[in-house]
């Protein structure tokens, strides 16, 4: 039996209030949703969205995809280990598999996984059916359940709609780093009908808006609850951290002794304290962050 509730996650995750000069001086309170808690190796978002697709994989193998440093794989492979269920992840650049794996890679071999890497044309095309169907048999996988790129499907927007539901009672607006749009969709979904969710994308592009939207057509039939994005804040990319959001993350630290995460929560909070500089919420406004992740050793 591969139940992620085998795991025993940390549920619901704790609600940390902190006191910050650059909210409290415009009357705004800031609570972080520490998500990043609820269990020691599958970290915040990773457990809400992975956890539906293992029990619907019902012990099958489970493929998924990703980047060098994809969180997400990084998960998937922690959780094949910890309930014995056999994983593969398809990587993104064929000509990684000549390299020295990365820290982030060789942690996925370690508890399990199998990698197979593709090449960036074919990897773009993923979603296409003969696409899939030639990546599961190069993978030797054709019978493996699939998750795809960053866990989200609407089994995933499905269980992080329980992450609204945690929050009804406790924020006027809940931010959340996105990369794929699932937990931002699941988000809104469980949130009240007063309650706004706001997506900080970390890669460039604007694309999120039209994916969310698919997820939760997909998970509800519908666009769902009250939602928006803003796309200032992924500094270049995903896995771009120039010096000023470094040292934005170090200051986090420094003030509220909170270890911050590069890829998606020093985004996430830089974009919120540049919002109440900007006046964008109103005295009075309890916002809420989901801290989804820590920064891996």
């Amino acid at each position: 039996m591969c139940s992620a509730a085998r795991l025993l996650p940390r549920l619901p995750s704790p609600l940390q209030e902190v006191c910050d000069d650059r909210f409290d001086r415009r009357g705004l309170r800031l609570l972080l949703k520490r998500d990043d808690l609820i269990h020691p190796e599958l970290i915040g978002n990773k457990w809400r969205k992975l956890a539906p697709n293992i029990e619907a994989a019902a012990g099958r193998p489970l493929l998924t995809f990703g980047g060098a440093y994809s969180n997400h794989l990084r998960a998937t492979a922690a959780a094949g280990r910890l309930l014995g269920f056999p994983t593969v992840g398809v990587v993104r650049g064929q000509e990684l598999a000549d390299r020295p794996l990365n820290s982030s890679l060789a942690r996925c071999v370690a508890d399990g996984m199998r990698l197979c890497f593709v090449d960036r044309s074919t990897y773009r095309r993923k979603s296409e059916p003969g696409t899939l169907a030639a990546v599961l048999r190069s993978a030797g996988a054709e019978e493996a359940y699939v998750v795809p790129e960053g866990g989200s499907n609407a089994a995933a927007v499905h269980g992080c709609r329980a992450l609204g539901a945690e929050l009804r009672d406790h924020a006027d607006v809940v931010a959340v780093a996105c990369g794929t749009g699932g937990t931002l969709a699941g988000l809104a979904a469980g949130l009240r009908a007063e309650q706004h969710a706001l997506g900080v994308p970390v890669l460039k592009g604007g694309f999120l808006e039209a994916d969310t939207r698919s997820l939760q057509e997909r998970a509800f039939g519908a666009r769902t609850g009250s939602w928006s994005l803003d796309d200032r804040f992924h500094f270049g990319g995903y896995a771009r951290t120039p010096p000023e959001l470094e040292a934005f993350a170090q200051d986090f630290e420094e003030r509220h002794g909170l270890p911050v995460e590069r890829l998606y929560v020093a985004k996430l909070l830089y974009a919120l304290t540049t919002l109440a500089a900007e006046g964008a919420f109103a005295r009075g406004t309890t916002i809420a962050a989901v801290v989804t992740g820590r920064p891996f050793p």
